[in-house]
């Protein structure tokens, strides 16, 4: 079996950034627990239930539940590691420049728009959460009510830092 040709992606080998809201920690909580009581064990049933057929490497049934056995694991390893590490932001009361977990108003065009700056497992763009790690994010920290940034040619004036 010849493995598939991937080319390496932008974000490859990116490093794991521990800051997170509370909101993001519990939400992580809820999912670990989700998966310890109630997922992962209905699998161990099955992968249980179709091991008792016999021959293991002929059984497509206990193969597909021993997988995602496999991929639950993975899940509930990963979860764990990043509640180990986490680190809760709290939104900074010092609103002289910005930080992690500001919300910043910029004039962008003549239009005012709203961006809170949060970790880079959080964005959402849409809703206006952009990660400290993005090209705007990273122009935006440590600047000041009145600085101008430039990103992708286009500039932008801070006019207030919540």
């Amino acid at each position: 079996m010849q493995l598939p040709n991937r080319k390496p992606g932008k974000y490859t080998f990116t490093t794991f950034d521990p800051n997170i809201t509370q909101k993001k920690y519990d939400q992580l909580k809820d999912k670990l627990e989700r998966l310890l009581k109630d997922i992962r064990p209905g699998v161990i049933d099955e992968v249980k239930r179709y091991g008792e057929n016999g021959d293991f490497s002929e059984n497509a049934e206990y193969q597909d539940a021993k997988g995602r056995l496999r991929g639950i694991n993975k899940s509930i390893d990963q979860i764990k590691g990043r509640l180990e590490k986490a680190v809760i932001i709290q939104p900074p009361s010092d609103t002289s420049e910005v930080k992690l977990g500001h919300e910043v108003t910029l004039d962008m065009n003549g239009n005012e728009k709203k961006f809170k700056i949060l970790g880079p497992s959080e964005t959402n763009p849409e809703a206006g959460i952009i990660s400290s790690k993005s090209p705007l994010g990273e122009a935006l920290m440590g600047k000041k009510v009145g600085d101008k940034v430039e990103v992708n040619k286009n500039e932008f004036e801070i006019l207030k830092i919540e």
